[in-house]
């Protein structure tokens, strides 16, 4: 099994979200993401996953990390709630961790087996959009990534986010993984070390 995260992050301040929005509006980093997890065992958070269309990602299977118990998801038979991480560590596949920022800490900063050991870092770089709520960001996890990952990849870069790809120190990933990683990142962008 290989762990990935991925998220896209504001440049300077690792802001993820403000309040339930993405204050960006860049679909060529949406259908990264969608690329990225097709078809894959996806994890996230309650408030990300009722950000997908109509709750779901086509072709994937769904954990949705939540303290709710009584809380529905929109395919039963793709999609499932968990409460913890204990579940997830006996699975044989892929994981894609896609957020949010306490998922995101969680897998980051916890048990040692499902740490990612590969980080699709996304940075944009341009003007964060006027939104209601509260800055969410992943500072914590940054951190984290700097200290204890290298990138192992040039930056590619697509409408104002520059993307990379860091592996944990020490770790050996699968190289079908990686691959796959590269020949989507690199679609369309410019790409510079």
């Amino acid at each position: 099994m290989t762990v990935v995260a991925m998220w896209c992050r504001h440049e300077g301040d690792d802001i993820i979200g403000i309040g339930k929005h993405i204050p960006w509006n860049v679909p060529s980093d949406a259908k990264h993401f969608l690329d990225v997890v097709d078809g894959q065992t996806v994890v996230c958070g309650r408030l990300t996953y009722e950000s997908f269309p109509n709750r779901t990602i086509d072709g994937c299977r769904i954990f949705v990390l939540t303290s709710d118990e009584t809380y529905e998801v929109s395919d039963n038979a793709h999609h499932c709630i968990i409460s913890s991480q204990r579940p997830l560590a006996d699975l044989e596949e892929d994981i894609y961790v896609a957020g949010g920022a306490t998922v995101y800490h969680l897998f980051m900063s916890g048990k040692e087996k499902l740490k990612p050991q590969v980080v699709v870092d996304c940075v944009y770089t341009g003007e964060l959009l006027k939104c209601d709520g509260e800055p969410v960001s992943v500072t914590d996890c940054v951190a984290v990534l700097q200290k204890n990952y290298r990138r192992v990849s040039p930056f590619y870069i697509l409408d104002n986010v520059e993307s990379a790809i860091w592996i944990r120190k020490g770790e050996f990933v699968e190289q079908s993984v990686l691959k796959r990683l590269i020949s989507i990142l690199e679609q369309n962008a410019e790409i510079r070390w």
